[in-house]
């Protein structure tokens, strides 16, 4: 997406939510299919939904190759769910994004294309499309409301992969209007938690910084040098939380997306990197090295949508990272 002289459109006033009417859309117990188990968010929302009673079907890559449509297709058709779950997909941060943006659109254009309508051919009668908050124009009116999708241009690191995700909400809009499918989609914040990515080459920001921290700590190195000036402004929730979340939308939710998954208050990224060092007992220096890009500066969710269904999260951020500091330290 390229800037104009032309005026943006404003976006309008989120409307309320709408509450599927009378009992839960999922049978109890059902059977769902979660795509992506194995990742960060997938993981989550394959032990909450295990938590709620219900049967998890899963299938890891080296038995079902999502980007296949074919192959997708018919395990769709062979084990017939009640709904499915479209937490995989290709992530990374901003060095990731900015390398391999062929991969981060196609990869994840190909995945959600197999997965959402093969689910349409298999009869799969619910689904939840996972997506990502970077979908919204970088200089939104912030907090992002649902509806400031497409007023403006996108973050350049990431724009690839972001359009990817708007093609996924566009798929699931399509099979809403075409043929009545009860599918959604839900945008979560910056997600942290037991079963994130580490890899310093790959990760988010906070994952990244927990290693930065801890092997400074390790090496005994008197600073760490951190990307841009600390000033961007960023929202951090709870893989567990978000896990609950989408829960509660597949059991109550039944309206067009995409719904935003959030906590509602952010922090700067200079202010994040102070709570890491705490919880990792770095002693050393923070220093900024404003060669490297910011990104964009602000990325809060209006999750009155949400908040509105009854949603509320429980894990404070400080005793969040603590615990998958701790997590992190076990598996490694």
């Amino acid at each position: 997406m390229t800037a104009d002289a032309s005026p943006k459109p404003k976006p309008k006033p989120t409307p309320e939510p709408e509450l599927a009417p009378g009992p839960s859309l999922l049978p109890r117990p059902a059977r769902v299919f979660v795509a992506g188990h194995r990742g960060l968010v997938g993981s989550a929302v394959a032990r909450r939904l295990t938590a709620d009673g219900h049967e998890v079907l899963t299938r890891g890559r080296d038995q079902l190759d999502l980007r296949d449509a074919a192959r997708t297709e018919s395990f769709l058709r062979d084990v017939r769910p009640d709904a499915v779950v479209l937490a995989a997909a290709k992530v990374g941060g901003i060095m990731a994004n900015s390398t391999y943006p062929v991969q981060f659109l196609e990869d994840n254009l190909r995945i959600q294309l197999s997965v959402i309508a093969g689910a349409h051919t298999a009869d799969v009668p619910r689904l939840l499309f996972l997506g990502s908050s970077c979908i919204y124009p970088k200089l939104a009116e912030q907090p992002i409301r649902e509806d400031s999708l497409l007023t403006g241009p996108l973050e350049p690191t990431n724009e690839a992969y972001a359009i990817a995700k708007i093609a996924g909400i566009t798929q699931v809009n399509a099979y809403r209007h075409q043929y009545g499918a009860a599918y959604i989609s839900a945008m979560p914040t910056n997600l942290y938690g037991p079963g994130d990515n580490f890899d310093l080459a790959t990760s988010h920001v906070l994952p990244a910084l927990i290693r930065r921290f801890h092997e400074a700590r390790e090496t005994g190195a008197p600073e760490v040098a951190l990307w841009g000036t600390g000033t961007p402004r960023r929202e951090f929730l709870h893989v567990d939380d978000v896990a609950a979340a989408c829960a509660l939308l597949l059991d109550r939710y039944d309206d067009e997306g995409p719904v935003n998954i959030g906590c509602g208050e952010d922090l700067p990224i200079s202010e994040l990197a102070g709570i890491i060092k705490e919880v990792t007992d770095y002693q050393g220096e923070i220093v900024w090295d404003r060669t490297k890009p910011d990104g964009t500066p602000r990325k809060l969710l209006d999750v009155s949508r949400l908040t509105a269904l009854g949603f509320k999260p429980s894990v404070n951020l400080s005793d969040g990272i603590a615990k998958t500091y701790e997590w992190w330290l076990a598996q490694h």
